[in-house]
């Protein structure tokens, strides 16, 4: 009998769910292209709750102190799923002072929110994402400033970037806080830039969770990098980068990588269950070696002669995370996994380092307080040769950098 009655009260919550109704997408793109053309430096721009479809690019140019704003981030929705024309969702070139906050873009051909040489942006309380499935085929980036100054990304949402989710590249002054980004190749990705804050994200379910480059043939050199109290946990997804791009060389499993950056204090992160590494520290020249086939984006980065470029990573301060990784095995999708599972098995690294070093031996890295965490130096200038578990080479406790923004 009490079979009978489960199965009628299984029916009737089954009879009791109603449809979802399909979306009514909605089209003002004319009337708001319109206004972002006349708008006038100090304008709110404000942008009711509903969904809309665009085909073509939101294009802001020239402007000062100007707010995009929605109804909130679930209600305003933005899609371009259908775009005939250009690439980006929303693009924003040589502005000063620009907000863009509570609604959600998505579904770009190319980048959802593209911001260049502007000196002021702020994004708050935005969600970006590709909604289908991750895939090769989504944009690069959700959010992506790149030669900018003052940028702050805050409590916004980034997924599917086929890149990263949040990205700024080439640019002064940055805080990336208390966003949460996944199902990116790259969480997060600060890349040649300066003065940075990465803190209170959560960054899961991506490739690699939080990454702080540097690449030769840029106008800049990063440096001055501060990466706290981050969740950054499970990081273990499957690498759909195109072929050829920088983080396609990124192993599913990575928390944090650091190539080829210096002045960067790590600390105060929970790191964990990220399947491979929990923080890999390489130089540039054991990832060129691993994904500059011809062509790739590495190798044109290569092409480009930059002699002020130093392709070590120094003065790195690790200290005070927290590890945990519920994993035995690595991943057996990349080069790093299958090195890690040949001489480091069922001790996968919580820290590992390539162990390639500037000839002058002026290399700094301090690691303090990071409990019982285990280590690698993997030592690829020697063909692993002389590949160690002993940090104690490393063991000192300075390095500490002022908060940039006080």
């Amino acid at each position: 009998m009490k079979y009978v009655l489960i199965i009628v009260l299984a029916l009737a919550v089954a009879c009791g769910q109603k449809e979802e109704a399909p979306i009514a997408w909605k089209s003002i793109e004319a009337d708001l292209q319109t206004l972002l053309i006349q708008a006038q430096n100090g304008d709110t721009i404000n942008i009711p709750a509903g969904n809309y479809m665009f085909k073509n690019p939101l294009i802001l140019d020239g402007l000062s102190d100007v707010v995009v704003r929605g109804a909130g981030r679930d209600q305003t929705i933005l899609s371009f799923e259908l775009q005939e024309g250009g690439a980006e969702g929303i693009r924003a070139a040589n502005c000063t002072n620009l907000t863009f906050q509570d609604f959600t873009v998505q579904d770009a051909s190319g980048d959802n929110i593209k911001i260049t040489d502007t000196n002021g942006i702020r994004f708050t309380n935005v969600k970006s994402q590709w909604t289908g499935e991750p895939s090769e085929e989504n944009g690069a980036y959700a959010f992506y400033p790149v030669l900018c100054k003052n940028v702050v990304v805050e409590n916004c949402l980034a997924i599917g970037s086929s890149d990263a989710g949040i990205y700024v590249g080439q640019s002064d002054s940055v805080i990336i806080r208390n966003n949460e980004v996944y199902h990116n190749v790259a969480g997060i990705e600060s890349e040649n830039s300066r003065w940075v804050e990465i803190y209170g994200n959560h960054a899961h379910d991506n490739t690699g969770g939080i990454l702080i480059f540097d690449l030769p043939g840029l106008t800049q050199s990063g440096h001055t990098t501060r990466v706290f109290d981050n969740d950054v946990i499970s990081n273990n997804h499957e690498n759909f980068a195109p072929e050829g791009n920088v983080v396609a060389v990124v192993p599913p499993g990575t928390g944090i990588m650091m190539m080829a950056t210096r002045k960067i204090e790590v600390f105060n992160n929970r790191i964990h269950h990220n399947r491979t590494v929990g923080t890999a520290l390489a130089s540039y020249v054991l990832v060129e070696a691993l994904g500059a086939e011809e062509g790739s984006q590495l190798d044109s980065a290569n092409n480009q002669v930059d002699e002020a470029y130093d392709p070590y990573p120094n003065n790195i301060y690790f200290h005070d995370n927290e590890f945990k990784n519920k994993h035995w095995f690595p991943t057996f999708e990349s080069d790093f996994g299958l090195l890690f599972l040949r001489y480091f098995t069922f001790n996968l690294p919580d820290f590992a380092m390539d162990g390639i070093m500037p000839e002058n031996d002026e290399f700094v890295l301090c690691l303090e307080n990071n409990g019982d965490f285990t280590f690698a130096n993997i030592d690829a200038a020697n063909e692993f040769e002389g590949r160690t578990t002993d940090w104690s080479l490393y063991a000192c406790g300075t390095g500490s950098i002022a908060p940039i923004f006080p």
